[in-house]
C-alpha cells in the first residue's frame, strides 16, 4: 500500500496519468489481502487481536454508547484503572457497561496495568453488576486482557477468591448480561467478566484458557515460533474455532484487513450485534434468564459418550 502511495505522489509531481493502473494496482492488493485473511493461522490472528492500533474499550464505548459516565472504586482497598465501570444509553435504554482498558503507550499502560486486573478491580465491577441488578438494568461487559494480574500483592488481596466470587455472583445475577470480546480474552482474567447470557466476538478476537506463549512454555519447556504455533492451534482461541464449540454465540465481521484499519465500521458492527442481542435477552423473565445462563455452562464440554 505504501508503494502505491508513493507512485501516486510521483506521478503527481511529475504531471502524469496513471489513474486506470494505479486502480489496477488496488483491486490486486485488495484481491490479495482478502485471499491472506480468509486463510489466516490461529497465531496470525493472535497477532492482530493484539495490534498496536486495534481499539480498546474506551474507543469502542466512546463510539457505541451515549451519555457515558465511569463510576469508581470497590469500597474497600481502591479502584482499579485496568476495569471502567459505568452508565451508558444504547438506543436510549440505560445499560451498566463494564470494561477492561488497555494503554496506548507506556505511561498509559503503566496506569492501566496492561488491562490486567487486581482483586479490587473484579470487586468493583461486582459492585457495578449489583447495582445494576437493583436497578434492573442489564450489563455489558466488554472483554480485553491478557489475563489477571499475577503479582504479590494480587494474590496477597485474594486474586483467586475475587474471580471465583464473579463467577458464582454473575451466574445468579437476574438482569441480562452481555459479553463482548474485542481483543485479547485471556484466561480467568477474562471469565471473570465473561459469565454471560450472550458471549459475542469480534472476529479476530482471541479468547482462551492461556496465551500461546504461557502454553508452549509448559508442555514444550520452550517458546519458539514453532511451539507457539502448535499451541495457537491446539488451544482452538479463534472466534470460528469457539462458536463451532458453542463456547461463544456470535461472531462479529471486522473491517477488511481487522478492527484497527477502520475503528468506526468496527464500532457500527459491534454496536449492531449488541443492540440485537440486548433486545431479545431483555424480553426474557429473571427465572429465564437464570435457567438458560446455567444450562449454557452446563452445556460446554459436555461428553456424549461416543
Amino acid at each position: 500500500m505504501s508503494q502505491i502511495g508513493q507512485l501516486k505522489k510521483m506521478a503527481s509531481q511529475r504531471g502524469l496519468n496513471v489513474d486506470n493502473e494505479l486502480k489496477k494496482l488496488e483491486a490486486r492488493l485488495d484481491e490479495l489481502r482478502a485471499e491472506t485473511f480468509k486463510s489466516l493461522s490461529p497465531m496470525e490472528r493472535v497477532q492482530i487481536a493484539r495490534h498496536a492500533q486495534r481499539p480498546h474499550s474506551l474507543d469502542m464505548i466512546e463510539r457505541i454508547f451515549a451519555d457515558w459516565i465511569e463510576m469508581h472504586g470497590d469500597r474497600s482497598f481502591r479502584d482499579d484503572p485496568a476495569v471502567i465501570c459505568g452508565w451508558a444509553r444504547l438506543d436510549g435504554e440505560s445499560v451498566m457497561v463494564i470494561a477492561q482498558q488497555k494503554g496506548r503507550n507506556t505511561k498509559e499502560n503503566l496506569k492501566r496495568n496492561f488491562a490486567m486486573m487486581h482483586p479490587e478491580g473484579y470487586r468493583k465491577a461486582l459492585r457495578m453488576m449489583k447495582m445494576a441488578e437493583k436497578y434492573k438494568r442489564p450489563i455489558i461487559t466488554i472483554i480485553d486482557t491478557p489475563g489477571a494480574y499475577p503479582g504479590i500483592g494480587a494474590e496477597e488481596r485474594g486474586q483467586a477468591e475475587a474471580i471465583a466470587r464473579n463467577l458464582l455472583e454473575m451466574s445468579l445475577i437476574e438482569v441480562p448480561i452481555l459479553a463482548a470480546v474485542i481483543g485479547e480474552g485471556g484466561s480467568g482474567g477474562a471469565l471473570g467478566l465473561s459469565v454471560a447470557d450472550r458471549i459475542i466476538m469480534m472476529e479476530y478476537a482471541i479468547y482462551s484458557v492461556i496465551s500461546p506463549e504461557g502454553c508452549a512454555s509448559i508442555l514444550w519447556k520452550e517458546n519458539t515460533e514453532e511451539t507457539r504455533n502448535q499451541a495457537a492451534a491446539a488451544l482452538k482461541l479463534t472466534a470460528p474455532d469457539l462458536y463451532e464449540l458453542g463456547v461463544i454465540d456470535q461472531v462479529v465481521d471486522e473491517p477488511e484487513g481487522g478492527a484497527h484499519n477502520d475503528w468506526d465500521v468496527a464500532a457500527r458492527v459491534l454496536r449492531q450485534a449488541l443492540t440485537e442481542n440486548l433486545k431479545e435477552l431483555t424480553k426474557r423473565s429473571a427465572s429465564d434468564l437464570l435457567d438458560a445462563r446455567y444450562e449454557k455452562y452446563r452445556k460446554m464440554g459436555a461428553w456424549n459418550g461416543d
